[in-house]
C-alpha cells in the first residue's frame, strides 16, 4: 500500500513525522512482504521548511506521485495552504481515488477547505476546536477523543495523537498483531481511546 503523507511550509513536525515513523517501523518489523511504502509529498517536490525550522526534502510533488491508498495530511500552520487553490484541488481529487483520507491536527482545515470533510464526525488539536466549529458549522467536531474514524475518512488530535491514529491504521489495514508490534517498537504507549 502507498501511504502519502502531505506536508508543506510550517507543518507541525511531529504531525509527519509520527505517521512516517509508524508506517515505516511496520514495514521493517513485520517479518513478511512489506506493507507499506511511505512518500511524503509537497507542493512542488522542492525542499519544505516545517516548524522550527525543519527542513524535508519530499519524496515526490502533488503533481507526480504514484496512487495512493492512504493520503495523510499534517497539520501546523496552515491558513497559507487553505489559500491555494492547486493544492485544495489536489485534495478534492484525491478523495475521488484514494481509498483513506486522514489528517492530523489542523489538517482537518485543508481537507474542509477542499470540501473532503462537509459534515462528518471530525477532531482536531484541542486549541483549535472552537475556530474549526466557526469555520465548517456543517462539522460534527468532537473533542476529548484521540483520532475519529468515519470509514474513508479519519481524524486525529494534535501531534502525537496523528501516531494513535496511524497506529488504528495499521491494524485496520494490517492487522492489530502488527500495530502491538510496532508500538512496542516504537516503545509508544498507544492510546486507544474510543474512535468515535
Amino acid at each position: 500500500m502507498n501511504i502519502g503523507i502531505y506536508l508543506y511550509d510550517n507543518a507541525e513536525v511531529l504531525d509527519f513525522s509520527g505517521p512516517f515513523e509508524v508506517f515505516t517501523t511496520a514495514a521493517r518489523v513485520c517479518g513478511g512482504k512489506v506493507p507499506f511504502q511511505v512518500l511524503l509529498i509537497g507542493e512542488t517536490g522542492e525542499t519544505v521548511t516545517a516548524r522550527a525550522g525543519y527542513r524535508v526534502l519530499p519524496d515526490c510533488s502533488i503533481r507526480n506521485h504514484p496512487a495512493l491508498d492512504v493520503l495523510i495530511v499534517a497539520g501546523g500552520v496552515h491558513t497559507e495552504e487553505m489559500a491555494k487553490e492547486s493544492v485544495l484541488s489536489w485534495l478534492a481529487e484525491q478523495a475521488y481515488t484514494t481509498p483513506v483520507m486522514a489528517s492530523v491536527c489542523t489538517g482537518a482545515f485543508l481537507l474542509a477547505a477542499a470540501g473532503v470533510l462537509t459534515s462528518q464526525r471530525v477532531t482536531t488539536h484541542w486549541e483549535d476546536i472552537a475556530d474549526l466549529r466557526h469555520a465548517f458549522p456543517g462539522l460534527e467536531v468532537v473533542d476529548g477523543v484521540r483520532w475519529v474514524d468515519q470509514g474513508a475518512i479519519l481524524t486525529s488530535g494534535g501531534i502525537s495523537a496523528g501516531i494513535d491514529m496511524s497506529l488504528h491504521l495499521v491494524e485496520r489495514l494490517h492487522s492489530r498483531e502488527l500495530a502491538l508490534q510496532t508500538a512496542r517498537q516504537m516503545e509508544f504507549d498507544w492510546r486507544e481511546n474510543s474512535p468515535a
